[in-house]
């Protein structure tokens, strides 16, 4: 049963909701949620809190506990692994001083994929990266997925300003309360995120309150990762880039979000007004991030793809893309059982929202698209789960919220993608700052604010994770170090080299490589030995090696190699492209 407790610290008074449990034969207390220093406010809180974990959880609850007896029966499907516990225990930036983490490091630069923090030859900026040649085109190939998906979808692409004056942030929210609490060494040389330092000690965080999370700190000792003792005082510090744009204040977008629904009276009557429609951009955004570690995964400069449908609130069920894809199964990790300790359950979308776990068919059927996408990517399953936000977690005005992670090899579970019933909030927030109204009109005249569904991937986080989950090391005398990416997501498709560096045979090599470049992305190298070329290519990623010798010459024929088997056939020059086509959409094997 939950109950009210109060605590007193430093002589201030902060309310928590409590819950008794017995767990093997004792009582023992959990912290559910900080409510506050108010008492009318916290015992409000409170009965919103339970209201939506006692009561409406029982329900829930049993459904989702028959759901998952009935997979074990029949499928075995629900999953209890030691990699998909409860806590999200990511590998820590101290981590990264091992050999393996080195060796990775010196793959990630020295092969030309993402270089930094930049400028380097001013010692860099953190949080400010360079992608290589290779990196690019990485990127590339994730960016064109994600627009690939969202295309065939019906979603049509915008391009917003990255600067926006600070009345949009303002009424966005942004320019108040897009901030994160911060804590310096005592020597005041180092701030850190006060909440990234405990989830990295594997402490649940159940409130952002300063008191409350300066209590954390002391109580489990923590100090910097660095091994310098902290302060004792937690700041707020904005994430906000500012600027000034001919003497107005103003600041770089914090994301793509906000001037996605900035033109919707435009958008409105480019569908013909009529809901629902959905509209994305892929571009850069601004954070300015304490003390961003982790690479590109936690940037200060960063390009999102973020999907915006806009829909009637009462039509949220009457979606016909979901009766398409019902039978699918989703990795779902909801918070009860992430609070009970136990494993997620793979569960069809129907199901999923017959029980409750998601509140309407139209969200179902984006969890859905955005766990499609990293399946799109070539990423396991097994290494992808979805995580419902805690309700105190959650943002005040969204109705759903799951984010996508996936099991990194450096880092653990990391949040790749968030999936958001924004409800009416945007739309009402600029309506009223502006003076301008953003309701739509049903045909029978009533008007309304749409919902907004979102779909925010980033393309820095899905691109470090295939770098970081198909690197493959291997010993000397074990074989090659290989970038082994999916070959349809490889940044370079396929590699020419002349089998000797003699004229005739560049020549015909080169000739290839003009009648490949207009459908492929094509490397040539023809310095150093055969089997040195072959290795570099593998390191690139490469899938397929094309090798042109002096039988070329005489049959119109080629060698073409492939990286993972080291497997060769012979394939005449005039059928090349259509065959390189199907190695790589797997239609073909080598």
């Amino acid at each position: 049963m939950a109950f009210i407790v109060k605590k007193k610290i430093k002589g201030n008074e902060y309310y928590y909701l409590n819950e008794n449990k017995r767990v093997e034969g004792k009582v023992r207390t959990k912290t559910l949620a900080y409510l506050g220093k108010n008492k009318k406010d916290a015992e409000k809180k409170a009965d919103e809190i339970i209201k939506n974990l006692e009561i409406g959880k029982q329900k829930r609850n049993s459904l989702v506990e028959r759901e998952r007896d009935k997979n074990e029966k029949t499928e075995g499907k629900v999953m209890k692994e030691e990699n998909l516990s409860a806590s999200k225990t990511p590998t820590t930036e101290s981590n990264n001083g091992s050999k393996e983490s080195k060796e990775f490091t010196s793959f990630v630069q020295e092969g030309g994929f993402i270089w930094g923090p930049e400028p380097e030859i001013y010692r860099g900026l953190a949080g400010f990266y360079t992608y290589g040649p290779i990196g690019k085109l990485l990127k590339n190939k994730v960016e064109n997925s994600v627009r690939k998906v969202f295309n065939s979808n019906g979603f049509r692409e915008l391009e917003g300003p990255t600067v926006m004056p600070d009345v949009v942030w303002k009424a966005s929210g942004h320019l108040d309360t897009f901030s994160d609490p911060v804590i310096s060494t005592k020597d005041g040389k180092e701030n850190y995120r006060v909440d990234k330092l405990l989830e990295e000690k594997g402490i649940q965080i159940t409130s952002m309150d300063k008191e409350y999370l300066l209590e954390l700190i002391k109580k489990n000792k923590i100090k910097a990762p660095n091994g310098k003792e902290l302060g004792d005082k937690i700041e707020s510090y904005s994430l906000m880039m500012k600027t000034n744009v001919a003497g107005q204040e103003s600041s770089l977008r914090p994301e793509t979000a906000t001037v996605t629904y900035l033109p919707f009276l435009r958008l409105w009557n480019y569908f013909r007004k009529k809901t629902p429609f959905a509209v994305y951009q892929i571009g850069k955004a601004y954070r300015n991030e304490i003390s961003p570690r982790q690479s590109v995964i936690r940037g200060r400069e960063f390009t999102q793809a973020e999907g915006q449908i806009f829909v009637d609130p009462l039509k949220k069920n009457d979606w016909p893309a979901f009766e398409e894809i019902k039978s699918e199964k989703l990795p779902l990790w909801n918070s009860n059982d992430q609070k009970g300790g136990n494993g997620l359950t793979r569960i069809s979308v129907e199901r999923a929202f017959e029980i409750g776990l998601v509140k309407s068919k139209a969200y179902a059927w984006c969890l859905w698209l955005a766990y499609n996408q990293f399946l799109n990517f070539g990423i396991s399953e097994k290494r992808i789960r979805l995580r419902q936000h805690h309700p105190d977690e959650k943002a005040f005005y969204a109705d759903d919220a799951w984010d996508i992670e996936v099991n990194l090899n450096n880092y653990g579970w990391t949040e790749l993608c968030g999936i958001h019933d924004r409800t009416d909030y945007d739309l009402k927030q600029h309506s009223k700052a502006s003076g301008i109204n953003l309701e739509a009109v049903r045909e029978n005249g009533e008007r309304f604010f749409p919902h907004i569904l979102e779909i925010a991937f980033g393309t820095d986080r899905p691109t470090y994770a295939l770098i970081d989950l198909f690197y493959e090391k291997k010993l000397e005398e074990e074989g090659k170090t290989v970038f082994k990416v999916p070959y349809f997501m490889a940044p370079i498709d396929v590699s020419i080299f002349p089998l000797m560096k003699k004229p005739e045979l560049t020549r015909a090599a080169r000739e290839i490589k003009k009648i490949l470049g207009e459908s492929f992305i094509v490397d040539y190298d023809e310095s150093g030995s055969i089997g040195r070329r072959y290795l570099r290519s593998a390191l690139a990623g490469t899938p397929f090696a094309i090798t042109v010798d002096y039988e070329t010459l005489e049959k119109q024929d080629v060698t073409v190699r492939n990286r993972d088997t080291e497997k060769q056939v012979r394939i005449k020059i005039s059928e090349l492209k259509n065959f390189l086509r199907k190695l790589i959409n797997c239609e073909e094997k080598i």
